[in-house]
């Protein structure tokens, strides 16, 4: 059921590659809610995924960008506003990438270059599409600004390797850059920390399933699916988040507050038994 949430709002969405993409859905409900916006992706992401048959789905224009180069993202963002009309009103940042991780890695003996490769991608890259946009004047006043993230920022979970450290640097820059994108145009930078969720990205993670299943029993409220993420992005996006910023916002059905489940301890007592 459309409420038209962000009818008359503008956006970029970056990430979506694939139906189980967060980004994916995060798009569709947003043209359900009335907004109208522009896909973007990396050129071989694109050519792996089914990015256009979103587009098509959206009545929307997909534009390629990699997100690390800065004459990409000024391109990206000079052709959304033109092609959109106007300013823009709200960006998702769904992108992560780890060769480490996909090479298998472990992280005592990690490659710095790919570790380069993956703060710049996973990270870095939300710096940059944040100054390009703020050095162009390209969000509209009370815009909104939301990257995906993990609670790995704060904890340790050994199979998420060097993405770790990624996270963690991508949430410092929501705080930084929502400072001075506050002050000066009144635009809010959040982060939304998401339960481990079957997308393309996080089921390429070692032992995704157990630990899946581990987040699901700990949560008393089970795992957050990816279209709860997309309805916290619109929430975000919308005018009814209108002065909430800096933050590193949990979905992740209590995870994060939780030591330890009476399922857990049930099950661990057993295999004590």
């Amino acid at each position: 059921m459309s409420h038209q949430l962000l009818k008359g709002k503008r956006g970029i969405i970056f990430g979506a590659l694939d139906e189980s993409s967060i980004a994916w859905k995060v798009a569709k409900r947003s043209f359900e809610e009335g907004a109208v916006f522009t896909l973007t992706n990396e050129p071989i992401a694109m050519r792996m995924g089914e990015i256009n048959k979103l587009a098509d789905e959206c009545n929307t224009k997909v534009i390629p960008a990699d997100a690390t180069n800065m004459d990409d993202l000024s391109k990206l963002f000079d052709e959304s506003m033109e092609t959109l009309g106007g300013k823009i009103d709200f960006v998702l940042h769904s992108i992560g990438m780890s060769p480490n991780v996909r090479k298998k890695r472990d992280y005592t003996d990690l490659n710095y270059d790919f570790l380069t490769k993956t703060l710049d991608v996973s990270a870095i890259s939300f710096h940059k599409v944040m100054q390009t946009a703020y050095q162009k004047d390209a969000m509209n006043e009370w815009g909104s600004i939301t990257g995906l993230t993990y609670i790995a920022a704060q904890r340790t979970f050994p199979s998420y390797s060097d993405m770790a450290e990624a996270k963690a640097t991508l949430e410092s820059i929501a705080r930084s850059f929502g400072y001075h994108y506050g002050k000066a145009r009144k635009v809010r930078v959040n982060t939304i920390s998401q339960s481990p969720t079957w997308t393309t990205a996080g089921s390429g993670v070692d032992g995704f399933d157990a630990f899946f299943k581990y987040a699901d029993t700990l949560s008393p409220l089970g795992n957050a699916s990816a279209d709860s993420c997309a309805d916290y992005c619109l929430f975000l996006f919308s005018d009814l988040s209108r002065m909430v910023t800096m933050q590193n916002l949990y979905n992740d059905g209590g995870f994060s507050s939780v030591g330890v489940s009476d399922e857990i301890m049930k099950m661990l007592s057993e295999n004590k038994e």
